[in-house]
């Protein structure tokens, strides 16, 4: 049974991802497994995999783990791209989450093209809606707050 916020909820609304043949192959809490066969369509002036489609792959990986935790939001990714993708490629993005605190997380996500590297991505995220109750604001497994909740300013006391 999924819950009203996991992974395979918000990548069906995704549109983006549909768009570009991406597939959900795997998702479970804090992790998603993705696929997409780069296209004709998706190559650059140099004749491989514009960035842009890799880093799309990725962070739709991405949101599919974090959204496993809630309602969430990207804070921050940055990506490094390790080798090209070409035309005809099939390209697997593995999301793993790293950490949580309060309502962030920290997911990392490799992007292979079999056992090769293509890209190393990092997702920084922000629960913005309570999973099981829906509701907005503060609330959370730990942090700063009173009373356990997280208040907002990060692990050590800041934004």
């Amino acid at each position: 049974m999924t819950s009203p916020h996991d992974g395979t909820t918000v990548f069906a609304a995704d549109a983006a991802a549909r768009r570009h043949g991406i597939e959900l192959l795997e998702a479970a809490p804090g992790a998603a497994v993705l696929r997409m066969a780069v296209t004709a369509e998706m190559a650059n002036g140099h004749g491989i995999a514009h960035g842009g489609y890799v880093f799309l792959l990725a962070d739709t990986a991405f949101a599919c783990a974090c959204n496993s935790r809630g309602v969430a939001v990207a804070a921050g990714a940055d990506i490094t791209y390790a080798a090209p993708a070409h035309v005809g490629d099939v390209l697997v993005a593995r999301a793993e989450e790293r950490v949580r605190f309060g309502r962030n997380g920290v997911y990392d996500v490799r992007v292979l093209r079999g056992a090769e590297v293509i890209a190393e991505f990092r997702g920084r995220s922000r629960i913005v809606r309570d999973p099981s109750t829906g509701a907005r604001g503060p609330y959370g497994t730990g942090g700063n707050g009173a009373n356990g909740e997280d208040d907002g300013r990060g692990p050590e006391g800041r934004a």
